[in-house]
């Protein structure tokens, strides 16, 4: 009976050795699996870009410092002298009320007409697709132009020179 006993012992030790390799094997694969899918899913960054940081209120905006002025020489919305300052933002120019500068009462300006970028090395000017065209100096622009001290802008019926 003593080897019947032992051999009843062996043969269920075996069993329980079975089952612990099939479960630890059961485990490694569901492991694997679930690294494989994330790996599969696009990935959400901790890093942001600056402006996604800028846009999300981390990161604290610069004071906008003057980088030139447009003053009015005539227009049917502004006064003759009157001026505006180019800071380090864009400023979008337009009759629709969501421009920068806006221009209701100028019948020839597009609802977005143009644009002044602010770059490191100075003003650009850059027509947005209007219908009647943005002029400097009495020439129209086909592409974007750097302001130079002096120079006319003409939008619609209205005129600007860039001051530095």
């Amino acid at each position: 009976m003593g080897l019947l006993a032992s051999a009843q012992v062996e043969t269920t030790l075996l069993v329980l050795k079975l089952a612990f390799l099939i479960l630890l094997y059961l485990f490694i694969w569901r492991i694997v699996r679930s690294a494989a899918r994330d790996l599969r899913l696009p990935q959400e960054s901790m890093i942001l870009a600056p402006q996604q940081a800028a846009s999300s209120g981390l990161l604290a905006q610069p004071a906008a410092r003057e980088l030139g002025r447009l003053v009015v020489l005539s227009s049917p919305t502004f006064d003759d002298g009157e001026s505006f300052a180019l800071d380090s933002h864009p400023l979008t120019v337009g009759r629709a009320s969501n421009n920068d500068l806006a221009l209701p009462e100028d019948e020839y300006a597009s609802g977005r007409h143009a644009r002044f970028e602010p770059r490191r090395d100075g003003i650009w000017i850059e027509d947005i697709g209007s219908t009647n065209g943005t002029f400097v100096n009495g020439i129209r622009l086909t592409r974007e132009r750097k302001l130079t001290p002096g120079d006319v802008v003409r939008i619609g019926e209205t005129d600007l020179r860039f001051e530095p």
